[in-house]
């Protein structure tokens, strides 16, 4: 608590509230208070508020408040004190000299200090080394040829490591000692013992902290070297999972818009920066950690992912989706075509087209159900597959209902239809569980009648199997059934006499043969035209039902854009809707 006339109740008295939470939460004018959404537990509808003239906080959903240090003190996991001179350093209050320190935390502090001056000097070492340097000529003209001038160079404070491998140390030590410059990772030791410079014939990037001090470095080799890419070890002032490459140039502009957008590297991120888009950060060399999430989260919950789209990168957006998911940050993930990164996609197609994309990026859910699609949903088996992908993401969100609309638009989107599959699927995401648990799947109760019927028509010997085939290939009906793959087999026999289930069956895969052969088992009556039409129609009522749902999921895209270009698209999907209502309508009994 802060004691009248002390250091701290000057403090208070100075510090501006709503400046100082306004940096961790995005706040709103709303009256004479300002909202915003609770930092301290998940929430969609702003309830915490800050009230400038009595300069305190509170949230009417969880019920915490406070004053400033109090907040600082929750926000930053500090002691009272350490939360003072946080609030005073915000607001630019000057400090006074501080209770004398022990030995230990004065040489600590000193070592520190030592530190981020010696990155600074480095920072200016490699930068005039890119710039007036025979050597750095060649760098000049890999980053001339990655589409980075002079003004690009400046900006993002790049330089150039020379090839030596001493002249950096050479440098430093008139300043500084060996130990401290191997201390900040600078320079390591051969097997002999001998000091050499870690960073050597490399593009440099430096990498700040959020208050723009340079911590640390990233090198990008010139040659075949490897790694391709090397960062600074962990030191004293740099701790990888704690810091974001750009936050410090990005935290505006991410205030700005309420909204980040998260790549994997450097030259990503100056890509995208250069773009005009400077709300961009990329992690340093690490997988995106759940403290670099907090740091995002004080600045904004709205998360825009563009990693490569590459397998690489796939596994890494998803690793980084779980983390985001458990912070209930508002995540979209953008997956550049053609399999190119942020980098090489604005020097081809341009910013204008990055920006197209990055607006219309999907929804987490819509990308992670697109994943899930490529392992199959053909049948029964591979959509359990499918959706066990996708629960363990589903487990990590915290909120009931998100969890069980996710497993309501998965059945939608997976087409489960299954009575048993639709019910483990909202046990396992009630229960948080990792996977969906189901009872061994007998091939014969997943395919529905009308599609077993038509297998059986096409296995038998009758005058219409032949027109029978061509109406299903013209609609293409058996696209997305679970005899699939079976009726594709029989769609491709030759004319002739019927084809048997003993030739079919070793060319299918081991769940699709169990459902040949028990297809074949079942008795039918005989077969008639009538049947097979009847059987037809409803295959075409579920094509147009599909069709149906994604015109209606285009419209509400295409509603909810904002943009008035969409005028004509829009009437001609409702058009189309209306169209497809009138033929479901008509086609029902």
């Amino acid at each position: 608590m802060a004691e009248a006339g002390s250091f701290a109740d000057r403090v208070k008295q100075q510090a501006d509230i709503v400046r100082v939470v306004g940096e961790y939460v995005r706040l709103k004018k709303n009256g004479q208070n300002f909202t915003g959404l609770c930092p301290f537990h998940s929430e969609k509808t702003p309830s915490f508020a800050v009230h400038p003239v009595k300069q305190i906080y509170h949230c009417f959903g969880c019920g915490v408040g406070g004053d400033v240090f109090k907040f600082v003190m929750e926000m930053d996991k500090c002691d009272f004190m350490e939360a003072v001179r946080t609030v005073a350093d915000k607001c630019g209050i000057a400090i006074p000299r501080s209770r004398e320190h022990s030995p230990e935390e004065r040489r600590e502090q000193q070592q520190r200090t030592a530190l981020v001056e010696l990155h600074r000097e480095a920072a200016a070492f490699f930068a005039r080394q890119l710039e007036s340097t025979p050597e750095g000529k060649a760098a000049r003209g890999y980053l001339a040829d990655r589409g980075l001038d002079g003004e690009a160079i400046a900006r993002f404070g790049l330089g150039y490591a020379p090839a030596s491998g001493e002249a950096l140390l050479r440098h430093l030590k008139t300043k500084y000692s060996e130990k401290l410059v191997e201390l900040a990772g600078l320079a390591s030791r051969d097997p002999s013992g001998r000091a050499h410079d870690r960073f050597r014939r490399r593009i440099i990037f430096p990498i700040a902290n959020e208050s723009g001090k340079v911590v640390a470095f990233g090198g990008r080799a010139l040659g075949d070297d490897l790694p391709k890419y090397l960062n600074s070890p962990e030191t004293p002032i740099y701790i990888k999972s704690t810091v974001l490459y750009h936050l410090d140039r990005a935290k505006e502009p991410i205030r700005a818009t309420d909204a980040a957008i998260l790549v994997e590297g450097y030259m990503d991120t100056i890509a995208v920066a250069r773009a005009g888009i400077n709300n961009v950060v990329a992690s340093c060399g690490t997988s995106l950690t759940e403290v670099q999430v907090k740091l995002i989260s004080r600045f904004t919950r709205r998360i825009i992912v563009n990693y490569d789209p590459d397998t690489a990168g796939q596994a890494a957006t998803e690793r980084s989706l779980a983390i985001l998911l458990e912070h209930n940050c508002d995540v979209r993930v953008l997956a550049l075509p053609g399999g190119k990164d942020p980098d090489t996609f604005i020097r081809t197609e341009g910013a204008g087209a990055y920006r197209k994309l990055l607006e219309s990026a999907p929804a987490y859910l819509d990308y992670l159900i697109g994943r899930a699609r490529q392992l199959g949903v053909a049948n029964a088996e591979q959509k359990v597959r499918a959706m066990n992908f996708l629960m363990p993401f589903v487990q990590r969100i915290p909120n009931a209902l998100l969890r069980s609309e996710w497993a309501s638009r998965i059945a939608q989107q997976l087409r489960v239809d299954e009575p048993v599959l639709r019910e483990a699927l909202k046990r396992a995401a009630a229960d948080r569980r990792s996977e969906v648990k189901t009872q061994p799947l007998l091939a014969g109760k997943a395919a529905r009648p009308a599609e077993r019927r038509l297998v059986q028509m096409l296995m038998e010997k009758n005058d219409f199997r032949e027109r029978l085939g061509q109406e299903i290939r013209a609609h293409q009906l058996h696209v997305g059934l679970e005899t699939e793959r079976i009726l594709t087999m029989l769609l491709d026999e030759a004319p002739g006499a019927p084809p048997e289930a003993t030739s079919l069956g070793p060319k299918l895969e081991e769940y699709d043969r169990r459902l040949l052969f028990e297809i074949a088992f079942e008795s039918g009556a005989e077969t008639s035209w009538d049947e097979a039409e009847s059987c037809l129609e409803v295959l075409r009522r579920r094509k147009s039902e599909e069709e149906l749902a994604s015109v209606q999921r285009q419209i509400e895209a295409c509603a909810g854009s904002g943009s008035g270009g969409n005028g004509d698209e829009l009437r001609l999907l409702q058009e189309r809707k209306l169209e497809l209502r009138r033929r479901l309508a008509s086609a029902a009994p």
